[in-house]
C-alpha cells in the first residue's frame, strides 16, 4: 500500500518530475479474497508518511504546546485567575508546566527525526538546517541549558530560604508552589538540554 505514495513522496521531496503514462485497466483474474487488511494497511501507509513529515509529528504540536504553556504559566504566575465561576491556581500552573515540558521534547524529536531521516537518504539535504548547525553548538546547546538550569535552581532555593524563615514548618503551597512549578520545569529543560545538546552533536558528526 505505502509503495505508491512513497514514490510520489520522494520524487516531491526530491524535485523529481512526475509523468503519467497511460495503460489499460485489466480485471483481477486472481479467485482469492483481497489479502489487504483496512487498519493494519492502513496504519502502516499513515506511519510511512508521518516519517517522512517530522515538522507535522513533532515540531508544529510542540510549538504550540510551548506557546500555549508558556503564556499560561506567565499568566498564573503573579497570582490566581479568575474565569467565569472558575479559579485557576498552581494546579493550573502545574498543567501549563507539563504542557511545556511536553513541548520541548517534541520539538527536540523533530530535530532528531529531521537530522536522522536526512542522514540516511530518507529526506532531501535542508540548506537552513546546515546553517543551524555552523551556528547552534554543542557548546551554545550547553551553554543555554546552564542558564536554564541556574535560573531553575535560583527558583527553587528561594522556595528554601522561605521554608528555612518560616523555621521548616508548613508552607501555603498557593505561594511556594507559584516559583516551584517554574523552578522545577527550568531544571528539567535546562537537564533535558545538555543530554540532547551532545546526542545533536553526535547526530551532526555523520553528516559532517
Amino acid at each position: 500500500m505505502e509503495f505508491a505514495s512513497e514514490m510520489v513522496v520522494k520524487a516531491t521531496l526530491f524535485g523529481l518530475r512526475i509523468g503519467e503514462i497511460p495503460v489499460t485497466l485489466r480485471k483481477d483474474g486472481r479467485s482469492r479474497p483481497p489479502h489487504l487488511r483496512t487498519w493494519r494497511d492502513g496504519w502502516r501507509h499513515l506511519r510511512f508518511l508521518l516519517m517522512y513529515s517530522p515538522r507535522w509529528l513533532y515540531l508544529w504540536p510542540g510549538l504550540l504546546l510551548v506557546l500555549l504553556g508558556t503564556g499560561l504559566l506567565a499568566w498564573l504566575y503573579p497570582g490566581p485567575r479568575q474565569v467565569g465561576a472558575a479559579t485557576l491556581d498552581v494546579h493550573a500552573m502545574l498543567g501549563a508546566a507539563v504542557m511545556v515540558l511536553v513541548g520541548v521534547e517534541a520539538i527536540t524529536f523533530a530535530l532528531f527525526a529531521k537530522i536522522f531521516a536526512i542522514t540516511e537518504g530518507f529526506l532531501p539535504e535542508d540548506p537552513r538546517l546546515a546553517r543551524a548547525f555552523g551556528i547552534v553548538t554543542l557548546e551554545t546547546g550547553l551553554a543555554a541549558s546552564a542558564v536554564l538550569l541556574l535560573a531553575g535552581t535560583a527558583l527553587c532555593a528561594s522556595v528554601a530560604v522561605d521554608w528555612a524563615h518560616s523555621v521548616f514548618n508548613y508552607l501555603d503551597y498557593t505561594v511556594s508552589m507559584r516559583k516551584m512549578i517554574p523552578g522545577a520545569l527550568l531544571l528539567v529543560i535546562g537537564a533535558h538540554g545538555l543530554l540532547a545538546s551532545f546526542f545533536l552533536s553526535i547526530l551532526g558528526l555523520k553528516r559532517r
